[in-house]
């Protein structure tokens, strides 16, 4: 393993280090002697990164370690290697730190990208430089820079729950024709005529989304989220914020109870949420992993760590698509203010970075763009500005771009936002159980998630980079980005359409396919062409069965009874024209 040379002075073995640990725990511990009784708003919660990534217990050869098997498969479906980048942070360095203070130090963020852990020391609020100066003397420190002030008494424990029986199900891809009375909020998805992607059959069956957001309050009891539970499309939730431990409840004592709590609540309802006639999202088939990444009550520069410790978490279990309704600018103590407009460049921020290596993973990332336009600030959040993902500003249902969305582009010179979708009164769930309107970046960004998974859905094709690039490309104004939508409001249907396994699927009144869906035969048969040749593709674009006609006939039978259960492509040869047809193999 290489060490870059800037740090190979911190180098030393586990045995070499362990002299100066000791010294540094009685240090630390005599200062807080001198330290306890001051009490305030300084930090004292710090990000430490860590030199290297020597003698690990974890091998990039034994992946199943710390990936899950959805996530090693995809590594191997899109040529991914597994790197040193993605080995655990040295087991041995965390407990070195939490060794200087054992019985009140905690970790409360963990990234193995950034090589860095973010630790708790509770009683040193007002000796942040003595501490910085104590763990920077450490072997294999490379930096410290104070995060966060938690009040005592501290609370935190994270939660982990996973539903692995739907992990397995939903490797399965099914599709059929989803032709929903929408409602209301037909206003969210008609933009981008989703609407049209369900009704072929495309709403996000087999996909995984990861939602980052800071609380989902009453998912668990209102009524339209309810099928989600009984279908199993809540995979799992994450906690990751201390001293909560529930993502569905918050502190009804707070007069922001609901808007804190119910945030995650309304974005999640405009993917997930299927009420016909009522609200019907723009993912309704597809399954969803909820990790609160957010302090609902405040701001907080740790919070850019959660979004990373998030995101490594989204990949490990082989997410599809991460969404995130937040955008980092501004922080509630001074201290933390560290980034202006001009650290937008995709590399400043921890959050930035981590959302920037998802897509290199293989995950289609897309946050909010930040709703600072009116404001000083008034440029793209963070980790908006990290490169290749889809940053989202927001338009009313006319197409307009709302006043309050946040300019782009990068601080680099990058086109930001990417593009644009409704988040002007859009149609979401609140956490009363009603439905009604909110408006802000954060409800055009699951407008977008939700329609990607659908696309990727049906171009499985394309890797998270290629996709998304596609989405781009199919804004309505590609041909001229601006600072407010981007590259535009893309037409994920027209997209769909130009690129459905290569071929335009046409009108194809004078041929019929059936039975479809079918165990083993297949009828093709026309009224008015001579058929010619016939070819069967799977899902990725991969021939699995030819059929030539030696003499043109109106209708031919196919066996596909070999044929493993799933969803195929039908290309259908005539004289003169190809056509396409999906179809069903049970």
């Amino acid at each position: 393993m290489k060490t870059p040379h800037s740090v190979i002075r911190y180098k030393l073995s586990v045995t070499h280090y362990t002299s100066r640990i000791l010294h540094s725990t009685f240090c630390f511990s005599a200062f807080l002697l001198f330290c306890f009784s001051a009490y305030g708003q300084n930090p004292n919660c710090y990000r430490i990164t860590f030199s290297d990534k020597n003698n690990s217990p974890y091998s990039i050869e034994r992946p199943e370690e710390f990936l899950s098997k959805r996530a090693i498969d995809k590594r191997k479906r899109f040529n991914i290697p597994i790197t040193e980048q993605d080995l655990p942070v040295n087991p041995q360095y965390i407990d070195a730190l939490l060794n200087l203070r054992t019985d009140t130090s905690q970790i409360i963020a963990v990234s193995k990208w950034n090589n860095s852990v973010v630790i708790l020391y509770p009683e040193t609020d007002n000796c942040h430089n003595i501490i910085a100066e104590i763990i920077n003397n450490l072997s294999f420190v490379v930096d410290t820079l104070p995060v966060a002030y938690y009040k005592l008494p501290f609370r935190f424990q994270e939660t982990l729950k996973e539903n692995s029986e739907y992990f397995q199900k939903i490797n399965s891809i099914q599709s059929y024709s989803c032709k929903y009375d929408y409602g209301k909020s037909i206003d969210n998805i008609k933009l981008h005529k989703g609407e049209l992607l369900h009704r072929d059959g495309f709403c996000g069956e087999g996909m995984l989304i990861c939602a980052f957001d800071c609380g989902w309050e009453n998912c668990n009891s209102i009524s339209f989220f309810q099928p989600l539970f009984e279908n199993g499309q809540i995979l799992g939730t994450r906690d990751l914020v201390p001293g909560i431990n529930n993502i569905y409840i918050g502190n009804e004592d707070d007069p922001l109870y609901h808007t804190y709590f119910a945030h995650g609540t309304a974005t999640l309802s405009q993917m997930a949420v299927c009420v016909e006639g009522k609200l019907v999202g723009t993912a309704p088939k597809a399954s969803f992993f909820l990790i609160r990444t957010e302090n609902p009550w405040g701001e907080q520069l740790v919070e850019e760590d959660f979004y990373a410790y998030g995101a490594e978490i989204a990949d490990s279990l082989g997410a599809d698509i991460v969404t995130a309704s937040l955008s980092y600018s501004i922080f509630d103590y001074e201290w933390q203010n560290i980034y202006t407009p001009n650290h937008n460049n995709g590399v400043a921020s921890i959050a930035s970075r981590a959302a920037s290596i998802l897509v290199q993973k293989g995950v289609i990332v897309v946050n909010s763009a930040g709703n600072k336009g009116m404001l000083p600030w008034h440029f793209i959040g963070r980790p908006a500005d990290a490169f290749d993902i889809l940053a989202v500003g927001s338009v009313a249902k006319n197409g307009n771009v709302v006043f309050t969305s946040s300019y782009g582009p990068s601080a680099d010179g990058r086109v930001k936002p990417d593009v644009a979708a409704m988040g002007a009164e859009a149609w979401v769930v609140l956490g009363n159980g009603t439905i009604g309107q909110w408006s802000g970046t954060s409800f055009a960004a699951p407008i977008i998630a939700g329609l990607s998974a659908c696309l990727w859905q049906a171009l499985p094709q394309y890797s998270a980079k290629e996709l998304m690039q596609l989405i781009r490309e199919y804004g309505d104004q590609a041909n001229k980005p601006d600072d407010r939508k981007g590259y535009g409001i893309p037409d994920f249907y027209q997209c769909y359409l130009d690129n459905f396994i290569g071929v335009h699927e046409n009108i194809i009144d004078d041929i019929s396919v059936y039975p479809n869906p079918t165990s083993g035969g297949l009828r093709v048969q026309s009224s008015k062409f001579k058929l010619q040749d016939i070819e069967i593709y799977d899902i990725y674009g991969r021939k699995v069965s030819s059929h030539h006609l030696d003499i043109s006939s109106s209708h031919y039978l196919i066996n596909i009874s070999h044929l493993s259960t799933g969803i195929y492509i039908l290309k259908i040869m005539t004289e003169g024209n190809i056509y396409s047809h999906k179809i069903v193999k049970n």
